[in-house]
């Protein structure tokens, strides 16, 4: 039986940056598009952000992160997601995150990232081509 409904994305601010203008952003535009939006708020604990994707049956997790904390950050995320059989969630990224880090954060498992300049567009249409397939 195929997934009904609209796809449904936790948009989460993990660790200690405290800058959300980029994820409300974000939140804003996939939720305009039709999408359900779960935004977490400010300084999350990977913990927390898994748990709030399972019980809120999420499809995708988008991360965003200013802190340069993204390579301990994304891998925790997976690890959790690994831990509680959830793997069908995708997860994807965006912020401060240098050109050497998206290969191997991508080889983690992070499915995409987006990097400043990234246009809302192309965000919403990756999602929209990427997550449920």
């Amino acid at each position: 039986m195929g997934v009904t409904g609209p796809i449904r994305v936790v948009v989460a601010k993990p660790g200690l940056d405290g800058h959300d203008r980029g994820a409300k952003v974000i939140a804003r535009a996939l939720r305009d598009a039709g999408m359900e939006v779960i935004y977490t708020g400010l300084h999350q604990t990977p913990e927390q952000i898994v748990d709030t994707a399972i019980q809120e049956d999420a499809d995708a997790i988008g991360l965003s992160i200013l802190s340069g904390a993204h390579n301990t950050l994304f891998a925790r995320v997976l690890e959790l997601l690994k831990e509680r059989d959830a793997e069908d969630i995708k997860v994807f990224g965006g912020g401060i995150i240098p050109e050497d880090d998206i290969g191997p954060l991508k080889e983690k498992g992070v499915a995409e990232i987006f990097t400043p300049g990234a246009t809302t567009t192309a965000i919403v249409d990756w999602v929209r081509g990427h997550v449920r397939q």
